[in-house]
């Protein structure tokens, strides 16, 4: 099953050609460079329009104009998050552990096997669809959230609290009634049936973005 791209840079042609086909021959679709400024030529045009990429990167170390882990940290400088696979011989393996403590996904040093390659790609693929479906989360989350009046996200707090309606009017100085309609409406809003979903909606948003989580549980606004 294809999870994304691998978007694949080496500028030897021979061994680009060889390994984008054996990629495609197991069913990957894959973006073959002959240079990192080619990949970054066509990151940079398509970024605007399409968003980030999705998929890995698999780079030789050994490059002209731009090595590989040079080539890392342009995609890091774009703040791109896809797994990072390099291609390395033994000499390069300093480099490539330093890329790794950047955040790289792993190395292969030559010469690997065939299947050792396409098990590796396919592991890097399956982190990287994790990472598309977690930050759809985040996104639809931070939305939810941000559509919130002040004085829903006051009562939202206060639900995801435990607190009952008739505590919840008493420190707003507000009717049972306006609380009810108010917390009908942030149940719709984040789309959630209990105060208990409300409690862990807000507790994963204070982990991806606390700005956005709203005020401490029980907390009274100063």
């Amino acid at each position: 099953m294809n999870h994304g791209t691998v978007h694949f840079v080496d500028d030897d042609s021979g061994v680009r050609d060889a390994l984008a086909f054996l990629m495609r021959s197991r069913g990957l679709d894959v973006r073959a460079f002959a240079s990192g400024p080619a990949l970054l030529d066509a990151l940079d045009l398509e970024m605007p329009r399409q968003g980030p990429p999705k998929g890995i990167f698999l780079l030789d170390v050994r490059m002209e104009p731009m090595s590989g882990t040079r080539l890392h940290d342009e995609l890091l400088a774009r703040q791109l998050k896809n797994p990072v696979l390099f291609l390395t011989g033994h000499g390069d393996i300093p480099m490539v552990v330093d890329a790794l403590k950047k955040g790289a996904f792993d190395f292969l040093e030559k010469p690997y096997s065939d299947n050792a390659l396409a098990d590796r790609i396919a592991q890097a693929l399956a982190v990287d669809a994790a990472m598309q479906a977690e930050g759809a989360q985040v996104a639809e989350r931070s939305a939810r959230l941000a559509s919130l009046t002040e004085r829903e996200r006051e009562v939202m707090s206060r639900v995801a609290a435990g607190k009952l309606n008739k505590i919840i009017a008493d420190e707003l100085n507000v009717s049972i009634r306006t609380v009810e309609v108010h917390r009908a409406r942030v149940f719709a809003k984040l789309g959630v049936r209990s105060a208990a979903e409300v409690a862990t909606l807000i507790a994963g948003q204070a982990v991806t973005n606390p700005a956005q989580a709203g005020p401490v549980l029980g907390q009274k606004p100063g």
